[in-house]
């Protein structure tokens, strides 16, 4: 029975990566259609390696990293300019100042 174990185990993962390949969308298939995915990951072993390099590696060709948007929040600069409002709101109120003038900034 212990010799089957490698035989279905590569049977699963192959029928994972096709359930990935036909679950994704356009932009991780890299514009290759779904039904060469879907050949190229029933390759043993070495198909579905290679379907989840690629489909979870580096931006498309042509797509730029800003165009994918912050990774971290402190590389949003919305983010950061939220905190710097925040943080000078608090210095105001504890320096005494309630004013709006943070509001309004």
């Amino acid at each position: 029975m212990l010799r089957y174990l490698p035989f279905v185990l590569i049977a699963a993962f192959a029928l994972y990566c096709a359930f990935d390949v036909l679950g994704s969308d356009a932009r991780r298939r890299r514009g290759v259609p779904t039904l060469v995915w879907v050949l190229v990951v029933l390759l043993p072993v070495l198909g579905g390696v290679l379907w989840l390099l690629v489909s979870r590696s580096a931006p498309a060709p042509g797509q730029s990293r800003a165009a994918r948007g912050p990774v971290a929040p402190d590389d949003d600069p919305e983010f950061l300019r939220r905190l710097d409002l925040e943080r000078r709101r608090r210095e105001q109120q504890a320096r005494g100042d309630d004013t709006d003038d943070a509001a309004s900034a």
